[in-house]
């Protein structure tokens, strides 16, 4: 079992960037495919950005251009450079994490593993 914890949210002004981590713990090699989701209470998940250990990326179009997703060097953390920041992007963003090969930012959703959550909030 992998255990994902995230941070760096927080509060920013529209234009404005954050940078969030998420570092795994435990069995890592359940970490093949790691990504990013967004949801709000009562709104379905929001697939965001999605990595696959090979260094194949994907982004929602909503985010495209503006969020970058990466990884350490040894695939214990798991990084997304928010850049150019608008107000729809407030969200709670969530990590997740699962041994599938399929890994398209709309997969991050339904990965097994997730961390709790950190909110990002753009005013």
């Amino acid at each position: 079992h992998v255990q994902l914890v995230e941070s760096g949210g927080g509060s920013v002004q529209v234009g404005g960037s954050l940078t969030l981590s998420c570092t795994a713990s435990g069995y890592v090699h359940s970490t093949l495919c790691m990504g990013w989701f967004r949801q709000s209470p009562g709104k379905a998940p929001e697939g965001v950005a999605g990595s696959y250990i090979d260094g194949k990326t994907s982004y929602a179009e909503s985010v495209k251009g503006r969020f970058t997703i990466s990884r350490s060097k040894d695939n214990k953390i798991l990084y997304l450079q928010m850049n150019n920041l608008k107000f729809e992007d407030t969200d709670m963003y969530y990590c997740a994490a699962d041994l599938q090969a399929r890994c398209l930012y709309s997969d991050t959703v339904e990965l097994a593993h997730r961390g709790q959550g950190t909110q990002v909030t753009v005013s």
